[in-house]
Protein backbone atom coordinates (compact mmCIF):
# COMPACT_ATOMS: atom_id res chain seq x y z
CA UNK A 1 0.00 0.00 0.00
CA UNK A 2 2.82 2.26 0.82
CA UNK A 3 4.22 1.82 -2.53
CA UNK A 4 1.27 2.79 -4.26
CA UNK A 5 0.50 6.03 -1.87
CA UNK A 6 3.88 7.56 -2.04
CA UNK A 7 3.86 7.88 -6.24
CA UNK A 8 0.76 8.79 -6.03
CA UNK A 9 1.55 12.18 -4.01
CA UNK A 10 4.35 12.49 -5.43
CA UNK A 11 2.58 12.75 -9.21
CA UNK A 12 0.26 15.31 -7.31
CA UNK A 13 3.11 17.40 -6.42
CA UNK A 14 4.94 17.50 -9.36
CA UNK A 15 1.62 17.96 -11.51
CA UNK A 16 1.17 21.11 -10.19
CA UNK A 17 1.82 24.54 -12.09
CA UNK A 18 2.90 27.49 -10.69
CA UNK A 19 2.09 30.94 -11.23
CA UNK A 20 1.40 34.20 -9.86
CA UNK A 21 -1.82 36.35 -8.85
CA UNK A 22 -2.27 39.44 -10.68
CA UNK A 23 -1.39 43.02 -9.07
CA UNK A 24 -0.66 41.38 -5.26
CA UNK A 25 1.93 38.33 -7.57
CA UNK A 26 2.12 35.63 -4.96
CA UNK A 27 3.07 32.70 -6.05
CA UNK A 28 0.38 29.86 -6.30
CA UNK A 29 0.32 26.31 -6.90
CA UNK A 30 -1.97 24.53 -8.90
CA UNK A 31 -3.00 21.36 -9.92
CA UNK A 32 -6.35 22.08 -11.78
CA UNK A 33 -5.52 23.45 -15.48
CA UNK A 34 -7.06 26.46 -16.66
CA UNK A 35 -9.38 24.51 -19.00
CA UNK A 36 -10.67 22.58 -16.47
CA UNK A 37 -11.73 25.14 -14.07
CA UNK A 38 -13.49 26.84 -16.50
CA UNK A 39 -15.71 24.01 -17.46
CA UNK A 40 -16.32 23.62 -13.63
CA UNK A 41 -17.45 26.55 -13.45
CA UNK A 42 -19.68 26.76 -16.67
CA UNK A 43 -21.24 23.74 -14.86
CA UNK A 44 -21.97 25.70 -11.80
CA UNK A 45 -22.91 28.42 -13.44
CA UNK A 46 -25.80 27.02 -15.06
CA UNK A 47 -26.99 24.77 -11.89
CA UNK A 48 -27.36 28.04 -10.09
CA UNK A 49 -29.08 29.76 -12.77
CA UNK A 50 -31.73 27.04 -13.37
CA UNK A 51 -32.37 27.05 -9.46
CA UNK A 52 -32.99 31.00 -9.51
CA UNK A 53 -35.14 33.74 -10.35
CA UNK A 54 -33.24 36.00 -12.69
CA UNK A 55 -34.08 39.76 -12.95
CA UNK A 56 -33.34 40.44 -16.86
CA UNK A 57 -35.15 44.01 -17.13
CA UNK A 58 -35.09 47.32 -14.95
CA UNK A 59 -33.05 49.77 -13.53
CA UNK A 60 -31.48 47.47 -10.90
CA UNK A 61 -30.48 45.09 -13.96
CA UNK A 62 -29.16 47.69 -16.24
CA UNK A 63 -27.05 49.32 -12.81
CA UNK A 64 -25.82 45.65 -12.42
CA UNK A 65 -24.33 45.08 -16.00
CA UNK A 66 -23.26 48.59 -16.44
CA UNK A 67 -21.13 48.24 -13.28
CA UNK A 68 -20.09 44.51 -14.14
CA UNK A 69 -19.01 45.65 -17.69
CA UNK A 70 -16.69 48.54 -16.76
CA UNK A 71 -15.12 46.08 -13.98
CA UNK A 72 -14.79 43.42 -16.88
CA UNK A 73 -13.32 45.19 -19.34
CA UNK A 74 -10.68 46.75 -16.76
CA UNK A 75 -9.39 43.21 -16.26
CA UNK A 76 -8.23 42.61 -20.34
CA UNK A 77 -8.53 39.43 -19.94
CA UNK A 78 -10.14 38.05 -23.20
CA UNK A 79 -9.95 34.75 -22.45
CA UNK A 80 -12.88 35.28 -20.07
CA UNK A 81 -16.51 34.70 -21.32
CA UNK A 82 -18.18 37.34 -19.41
CA UNK A 83 -21.77 36.95 -18.30
CA UNK A 84 -23.90 38.95 -16.09
CA UNK A 85 -26.69 37.86 -13.94
CA UNK A 86 -28.81 39.19 -11.12
CA UNK A 87 -30.91 37.20 -9.08
CA UNK A 88 -33.75 37.87 -6.97
CA UNK A 89 -32.94 37.08 -3.84
CA UNK A 90 -32.51 38.64 -0.01
CA UNK A 91 -29.49 37.41 0.93
CA UNK A 92 -26.68 39.76 0.95
CA UNK A 93 -24.00 37.63 -1.82
CA UNK A 94 -22.63 37.83 -5.02
CA UNK A 95 -19.77 35.57 -6.82
CA UNK A 96 -17.85 34.97 -10.20
CA UNK A 97 -17.61 31.61 -11.49
CA UNK A 98 -14.28 30.79 -12.93
CA UNK A 99 -14.08 31.89 -16.92
CA UNK A 100 -16.40 35.45 -16.18
CA UNK A 101 -19.42 34.24 -14.93
CA UNK A 102 -20.42 37.14 -12.54
CA UNK A 103 -23.93 36.79 -10.42
CA UNK A 104 -24.85 39.51 -8.04
CA UNK A 105 -27.88 38.92 -5.60
CA UNK A 106 -30.66 41.85 -4.90
CA UNK A 107 -30.06 41.71 -1.55
CA UNK A 108 -26.55 43.17 -1.96
CA UNK A 109 -28.23 46.16 -3.39
CA UNK A 110 -29.27 47.77 -0.72
CA UNK A 111 -25.74 48.02 1.12
CA UNK A 112 -24.33 49.42 -2.59
CA UNK A 113 -25.81 52.63 -2.60
CA UNK A 114 -24.02 53.77 -5.34
CA UNK A 115 -22.36 52.14 -8.72
CA UNK A 116 -18.86 52.89 -6.83
CA UNK A 117 -19.65 50.57 -4.09
CA UNK A 118 -21.65 47.95 -6.40
CA UNK A 119 -18.20 47.98 -7.97
CA UNK A 120 -16.42 47.46 -4.81
CA UNK A 121 -18.77 43.87 -4.53
CA UNK A 122 -18.13 43.21 -8.10
CA UNK A 123 -14.52 43.70 -8.47
CA UNK A 124 -13.84 41.90 -5.42
CA UNK A 125 -15.55 38.75 -6.47
CA UNK A 126 -13.86 38.93 -10.41
CA UNK A 127 -10.37 39.30 -8.44
CA UNK A 128 -11.36 35.47 -6.72
CA UNK A 129 -11.69 34.52 -10.58
CA UNK A 130 -8.99 36.14 -11.89
CA UNK A 131 -6.98 34.98 -9.13
CA UNK A 132 -7.88 31.43 -9.59
CA UNK A 133 -8.50 31.30 -6.00
CA UNK A 134 -11.21 28.59 -6.52
CA UNK A 135 -8.63 26.43 -7.78
CA UNK A 136 -6.20 27.06 -5.53
CA UNK A 137 -7.98 25.89 -3.04
CA UNK A 138 -9.15 22.65 -4.08
CA UNK A 139 -5.43 22.20 -4.58
CA UNK A 140 -4.92 23.04 -1.12
CA UNK A 141 -7.94 20.55 0.09
CA UNK A 142 -5.88 17.62 -2.60
CA UNK A 143 -2.60 18.40 -0.16
CA UNK A 144 -4.20 18.11 2.98
CA UNK A 145 -6.33 15.11 1.83
CA UNK A 146 -3.11 13.39 0.50
CA UNK A 147 -1.09 14.04 3.89
CA UNK A 148 -3.86 12.80 6.05
CA UNK A 149 -3.80 9.33 4.03
CA UNK A 150 -0.05 9.19 4.93
CA UNK A 151 -0.46 10.02 8.30
CA UNK A 152 -3.18 7.65 8.71
CA UNK A 153 -2.03 4.56 6.97
CA UNK A 154 1.58 5.04 8.87
CA UNK A 155 -0.49 4.69 11.97
CA UNK A 156 -1.86 1.53 10.49
CA UNK A 157 -0.38 -0.30 13.58
CA UNK A 158 -1.65 0.93 16.21
CA UNK A 159 -5.72 0.35 17.46
CA UNK A 160 -8.46 1.85 15.45
CA UNK A 161 -9.37 3.80 18.28
CA UNK A 162 -5.20 5.92 17.98
CA UNK A 163 -6.08 6.33 13.98
CA UNK A 164 -9.36 7.38 15.24
CA UNK A 165 -7.68 10.20 17.47
CA UNK A 166 -5.74 11.11 15.24
CA UNK A 167 -7.84 11.35 11.81
CA UNK A 168 -10.40 14.28 14.05
CA UNK A 169 -7.57 16.19 15.40
CA UNK A 170 -5.76 16.40 12.19
CA UNK A 171 -9.12 17.21 10.79
CA UNK A 172 -9.60 20.08 13.19
CA UNK A 173 -5.84 21.20 13.10
CA UNK A 174 -5.65 21.31 9.51
CA UNK A 175 -8.99 23.58 9.01
CA UNK A 176 -8.36 25.85 11.74
CA UNK A 177 -4.70 25.86 11.61
CA UNK A 178 -4.36 26.11 7.79
CA UNK A 179 -7.83 26.02 5.51
CA UNK A 180 -9.72 28.85 7.43
CA UNK A 181 -6.34 31.03 7.73
CA UNK A 182 -5.77 30.31 3.98
CA UNK A 183 -9.18 31.11 3.05
CA UNK A 184 -9.46 34.17 4.93
CA UNK A 185 -5.98 35.28 3.13
CA UNK A 186 -7.72 34.86 -0.25
CA UNK A 187 -10.50 37.35 1.15
CA UNK A 188 -8.01 39.78 1.80
CA UNK A 189 -6.06 39.44 -1.58
CA UNK A 190 -9.78 39.79 -3.17
CA UNK A 191 -9.99 42.46 -1.42
CA UNK A 192 -6.43 44.21 -2.50
CA UNK A 193 -7.18 43.17 -6.41
CA UNK A 194 -10.38 44.51 -6.22
CA UNK A 195 -9.92 47.75 -5.18
CA UNK A 196 -6.96 47.88 -8.03
CA UNK A 197 -9.79 47.14 -10.47
CA UNK A 198 -12.00 49.70 -9.09
CA UNK A 199 -9.28 51.97 -10.06
CA UNK A 200 -8.06 50.35 -13.23
CA UNK A 201 -12.16 51.05 -14.13
CA UNK A 202 -12.46 54.33 -12.94
CA UNK A 203 -14.65 54.09 -10.21
CA UNK A 204 -13.74 56.27 -6.43
CA UNK A 205 -11.86 53.27 -4.43
CA UNK A 206 -12.59 55.40 -1.29
CA UNK A 207 -16.08 54.51 -1.57
CA UNK A 208 -15.17 50.44 -0.71
CA UNK A 209 -14.52 51.57 2.56
CA UNK A 210 -17.98 52.92 2.94
CA UNK A 211 -19.27 49.79 1.40
CA UNK A 212 -17.66 47.62 3.55
CA UNK A 213 -18.62 49.54 6.40
CA UNK A 214 -22.31 49.49 5.69
CA UNK A 215 -21.93 45.64 5.25
CA UNK A 216 -20.61 45.71 9.19
CA UNK A 217 -23.43 47.88 10.24
CA UNK A 218 -25.87 45.26 8.77
CA UNK A 219 -26.65 43.77 12.11
CA UNK A 220 -26.07 39.96 12.68
CA UNK A 221 -23.99 37.72 14.53
CA UNK A 222 -20.16 37.87 13.77
CA UNK A 223 -18.27 34.87 13.64
CA UNK A 224 -15.01 34.91 15.37
CA UNK A 225 -12.27 35.60 12.80
CA UNK A 226 -10.17 32.62 13.93
CA UNK A 227 -12.74 30.03 12.97
CA UNK A 228 -14.33 32.26 9.62
CA UNK A 229 -12.64 31.78 6.38
CA UNK A 230 -13.49 35.50 6.13
CA UNK A 231 -11.66 38.30 7.92
CA UNK A 232 -13.60 40.59 10.61
CA UNK A 233 -14.89 43.55 9.23
CA UNK A 234 -12.68 45.94 11.13
CA UNK A 235 -9.73 44.11 9.75
CA UNK A 236 -11.14 44.13 6.12
CA UNK A 237 -11.61 47.89 6.81
CA UNK A 238 -8.13 48.64 7.63
CA UNK A 239 -6.72 46.46 5.02
CA UNK A 240 -8.38 48.52 2.71
CA UNK A 241 -7.58 51.77 3.74
CA UNK A 242 -3.55 50.28 3.67
CA UNK A 243 -4.31 49.75 -0.24
CA UNK A 244 -6.22 52.79 -0.91
CA UNK A 245 -2.98 54.68 0.55
CA UNK A 246 -0.41 52.38 -2.07
CA UNK A 247 -2.35 53.37 -4.51
CA UNK A 248 -2.05 57.00 -3.77
CA UNK A 249 -5.60 58.48 -4.18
Amino acid sequence: MKRLLYPIILAIFFSACSSKTPYTNRSQMIFISQKEEFKLGEESYKKALSESEIVSSGAEFERVKRVATRIADATAMSEFKWEFNLVKDDLANAYCLPGGKIVVYTGILKYAHNDDQLATVISHEVAHALARHGAERMSQAMIQQSVGAVGDLALSIFSPQTRGVFNQVYGVGTNLGVMLPYGRMQESEADEIGIHLMHQAGYNIHEAVKFWENMSSGGGSKTPQFLSTHPSSSTRIEDIKKVINRIGQ
